[in-house]
């Protein structure tokens, strides 16, 4: 049988992986994040209430 054997496909699925983990996953991962999140200035929003003419 030979699917049994690995030589032919094992070395092409390691080959793959070893490039989608080099080379795929960090310009994944500079696009997911492209900023470094900075925080957000201290200033309370000011809140309105709506008069709703039904209430």
């Amino acid at each position: 049988m030979p699917q049994l054997n690995p030589s032919p496909w094992f070395t092409y699925l390691l080959f793959s992986w070893v490039a989608f983990s080099l080379i795929v996953v960090p310009k994944v991962l500079t696009h997911t994040f492209p900023e470094s999140l900075a925080p957000q200035a201290k200033q309370k929003s000011k809140t309105e209430f709506w008069n709703w003419p039904w209430s």
